[in-house]
């Protein structure tokens, strides 16, 4: 069985969209629980998931992604964790899809991603997901990970704000424990059509050089405030 696991922080406009699709694009058969993990909504977004009337595990966390989805999983039924960004949607049947790949042997891994923008960039960038290549890798890309594994390796490091996805993807990657499912999940450029994409392309690649050289989780924090999140 499978639990979902929903980070959000003012989601209004894509958590009712996302709940729906991820119930109609599955057998439903292998879905433990779909768990929404606030962070402080300000806006509809808690309105929203309790209106829906449906089997939705609701709860409340301090602010950030790592802290959210630890608390999801703390309280997770399922064997399989899947963790989801509100602005991401998986492939139809990605249960199934993922049930295949444990069963298999593949503890962990993720779907390749699609951009939702016809940028050339943004095209090729989506392309290139679907290799195995450690630098390929991304939270928006999703991530199944069973929770026995999760729990042996910790969960996410919630001293990281940002780039909680990549600490845990490296620490699969060194345990050689990650596997890219050749199906597409699509997910937002909002950020990109917000700053624009090689802003934000430049900036990600910074923090990326600066984790490598040994950059703290507050130092790639404070980089980010200053210059994407401001």
């Amino acid at each position: 069985m499978i639990s979902i696991i929903i980070p959000v922080l003012n989601e209004s406009a894509t958590i009712k969209e996302l709940i729906f699709y991820l119930i109609d694009n599955t057998s439903l058969n292998s879905i433990s629980e779909i768990i929404v993990v606030d962070g402080g909504s300000t806006d509809a977004t808690l309105a929203i998931v309790k209106d829906l009337n449906l089997d939705i595990v609701l709860i409340n966390s301090e602010k950030g992604r790592a802290k959210q989805m630890n608390a999801g999983a703390k309280i997770a039924k399922g064997r399989i964790l899947y963790f989801l960004h509100a602005d991401s949607f998986p492939p139809n049947r990605y249960d199934t899809l993922i049930l295949n790949e444990v069963k298999n042997g593949n503890n962990a891994g993720c779907f390749r991603m699609q951009f939702d923008s016809n940028h050339w960039w943004l095209r090729l960038a989506s392309w290139l997901t679907q290799f195995s290549w450690r630098a390929c890798r991304g939270g928006d890309q999703s991530q199944f990970i069973t929770k026995g594994l999760f729990n042996e390796i910790g969960g996410y490091d919630e001293r990281y704000i940002i780039y909680e996805d990549n600490i845990l993807i490296n620490e699969l990657y060194s345990r050689d424990e990650f596997v890219v499912i050749n199906k597409k999940l699509k997910t937002s450029a909002r950020l990109y059509k917000k700053h624009g994409v090689w802003k934000v392309q430049y900036h990600f690649w910074t923090i990326y050089i600066r984790k490598w050289f040994g950059a703290s989780a507050e130092d790639l924090h404070r980089y980010y405030k200053k210059t994407i999140a401001s």
